[in-house]
């Protein structure tokens, strides 16, 4: 016994009553959709015919286990997708339905609506069909139907009829003109071939007195490729009385035979399921390669989709440690560059840890000016400063040791900066392999959340400790200041030659004076006053002394108490040679050490983050996830599916089941 693939066949007329749905139920064989004037079908149904045997038909009508409930222990049976599982044996009770839903969507009126009904029928007596019963085109609008009804109608027609794939059946009535018929009309709109569209010529018996259907029939009023059909329905007295579908199919056979007995076995409701029947034969076969194709692509398509939900879980242990074995894996492999799931669209893991390090802290770094934050008078009070109550007669190098180390510190901001982005892209490479490496964590999501949690903490754990060491690459720095440094050489040479021809400035001066004579000398105190007079470098200008007093540290006046608050602080003014000297002694000084401190900072910063960080997390991180979540109290809970992946997975695994089944390939 050969089962049929379904196809979508479009019904389809061109006035009220033409007796579309009349048609459908013969070929279903059974009373099941609305009666009435009008427009009657205001919702497309779609009827799905399937052939089932009598014993095939009895066990499906059971439950899952197989038993028959004795209410629908029948051979013929509907089911509605809005209905899920009730099983209809009674076919008014189905007509009931069809009507409610109608009226549940479109109203109790003449309203329409593009929302379909689907129904199921299965029958030994049906060959496997998909029918679309579609409402009749109207030109006026009756009830609550809008003034637009026409061109509603037409657009929820095109919708199901333009589908390649379907075939169209042009129904209607023998008593109209042919000629004028909309129902052909719109079918060579999207068949301009027609090698889709079958004619039905209904209502045969009804035709004027002295008329006959022979020339439509035949083909020469408007010839149709796939041929015309011409069936006899049942009057609307013939449904009042009760009369059997099969009853109407023996009186139409006879009707034919009487009327037009040469067209007689080429025409009426049998005649039309057996063509019926042929014509969706030949379109699987010329669809069968397309539709091989694609039912391969699905089943590729279905089959990832299945691997990916994973097989049910039957060893938990074993599940979870691989689980967590994989995680710890793919996130030391993300920083390692070498994930098999590396981002392409922008940098990730170890390569943007190396970012950081190498061109963010960095270019930090570079960034900070050496003499940032000073200026002249902070460099002129930190000499004066270093002196204490006597003035100073060389650079002191407490002052550059002072100054050196305000500038050190600035570099420690920076350093703790890097520290937080490392921790955060860390934190982000979790969440990365979450989405792309370790797609069987979807399945547990409480899995998933515990190990974020522990690797978070993890984190969190090493951060202060990071931290704490880079504070202390800074605090060494700090801690002494190496003036021997071999590239600060230069700049110690710069200091010392200066202090040196000062020196030797000053002991010209003592022997020059000494061999003069000085009267003012005291004899045998050794207080040479008047001996160490300033050079004409060194002198302060005529222009300094001229400059008001509140430029220049101001001194008591007679006869006024000295208010020691009132000590004078460094005002801008112009320096000497000397001061500006000593300066610039100090800036270099400050900008050759600094650039040795920044170049070690540079370095070990880095080594610190990977050591203290990085490569801590990378060599405990499976440690640490298996010591926390590898227990048994947390197994069942741990391997817990989402609610919804079981009900996925078994989906997945049933149209799998469908597309590889010999029949899904287009056998006959």
């Amino acid at each position: 016994k050969r089962r049929l693939i379904s196809l979508v066949h479009r019904l389809y007329s061109n006035f009220q009553s033409s007796g579309k749905s009349s048609v459908l139920e013969s070929l279903v064989g059974r009373d099941l959709l609305p009666r009435g004037t009008g427009v009657v079908t205001r919702r497309p149904l779609i009827l799905q015919l399937v052939h089932v045997s009598p014993e095939d038909g009895r066990k499906t009508a059971g439950d899952e286990n197989g038993k028959c409930d004795p209410r629908v222990y029948a051979e013929e049976w509907g089911k509605f997708l809005h209905t899920k599982n009730k099983i209809y044996t009674d076919f008014d009770e189905i007509r009931q339905e069809i009507e409610n839903e109608t009226e549940r969507i479109s109203g109790n009126n003449k309203g329409i609506s593009p929302e379909p009904i689907h129904l199921k029928i299965f029958s030994s007596n049906v060959v496997n069909l998909t029918l679309v019963d579609l409402p009749g085109m109207t030109k006026v609008p009756v009830g609550d139907q809008p003034k637009d009804i026409e061109l509603q109608i037409r657009e929820l027609i095109l919708q199901f009829i333009s589908n390649p794939n379907s075939i169209i059946l042009a129904v209607t009535a023998a008593n109209t003109d042919m000629a004028t018929s909309e129902a052909l009309k719109i079918a060579r709109e999207v068949d301009p071939d027609g090698r889709r569209t079958l004619a039905v010529i209904t209502k045969l018996d009804l035709m004027d007195a002295g008329t006959d259907a022979m020339d439509v029939l035949m083909g020469r009023v408007i010839p149709v490729k796939l041929g015309i059909i011409g069936v006899v329905n049942r009057s609307q007295l013939d449904i009042n009385n009760k009369k059997s579908v099969a009853d109407s199919i023996r009186d139409e056979y006879g009707f034919l035979q009487k009327k037009y007995p040469s067209l007689a076995n080429r025409n009426g409701t049998k005649y039309l399921a057996r063509t019926l029947n042929r014509l969706l034969m030949h379109h699987i076969r010329d669809c069968l390669p397309e539709l091989k194709t694609r039912i391969n692509v699905l089943a590729a398509q279905y089959q990832s989709l299945l691997n990916s939900y994973g097989e049910p879980v039957e060893d938990k242990s074993a599940t979870l440690l691989q689980l967590i074995t994989k995680f710890a894996t793919e996130y030391c492999n993300t920083i390692e560059g070498t994930a098999k799931y590396i981002e392409t669209s922008e940098l990730c893991g170890g390569a943007r840890i190396c970012y950081i390090f190498h061109e963010t802290f960095g270019r930090t770094l570079e960034s900070v000016d050496p003499l940032g934050g000073l200026n002249t008078i902070d460099i002129l009070t930190a000499i004066r400063n270093a002196t204490g109550p006597r003035p100073a007669l060389f650079v002191p190098e407490v002052s550059f040791e002072l100054l050196v180390k305000r500038q050190i510190k600035r570099l420690e901001e920076p350093s703790l900066r890097c520290v937080e982005l490392v921790h955060e892209e860390m934190q982000r490479i979790i969440q990365h392999c979450s989405n792309y490496s370790t797609q069987e964590l979807l399945r547990f999501p409480k899995l998933h959340d515990a190990i974020v949690e522990v690797v978070t903490c993890l984190l969190r754990r090493r951060l202060p400790v990071t931290n704490e060491m880079v504070h202390n690459l800074v605090a060494i720095e700090l801690a002494y200041i190496n003036t021997k440094h071999p590239d600060f050489a230069d700049a110690c040479g710069l200091m010392n030659n200066n202090i040196e021809v000062r020196k030797y400035i000053l002991l010209k001066s003592l022997l020059t004076l000494s061999e003069m004579g000085d009267t003012s000398q005291e004899p045998g105190t050794g207080n040479w006053r008047g001996m160490l007079k300033p050079s004409k470098s060194e002198e302060v200008s005529a222009e300094e002394k001229s400059k008001p007093a509140a430029a220049l540290p101001a001194s008591p006046q007679k006869g006024h108490a000295v208010n020691l608050l009132d000590v004078p602080v460094p005002v801008a003014r112009k320096l000497s040679a000397r001061e500006q000297r000593d300066c610039e002694v100090i800036e270099r000084l400050i900008k050759s050490y600094f650039l040795i401190v920044r170049k070690n900072i540079q370095d070990s910063v880095p080594k610190a983050v990977m050591h203290f960080l990085v490569n801590h997390v990378k060599d405990t991180l499976q440690s640490e996830l298996v010591g926390q979540l590898y227990k048994s109290l947390l197994l069942d809970d741990l391997l817990t599916e989402s609610e919804d992946m079981a009900q996925r997975r078994k989906e997945a695994a049933d149209m799998l089941k469908v597309l590889k089944r010999p029949g899904a390939h287009g056998s006959i």
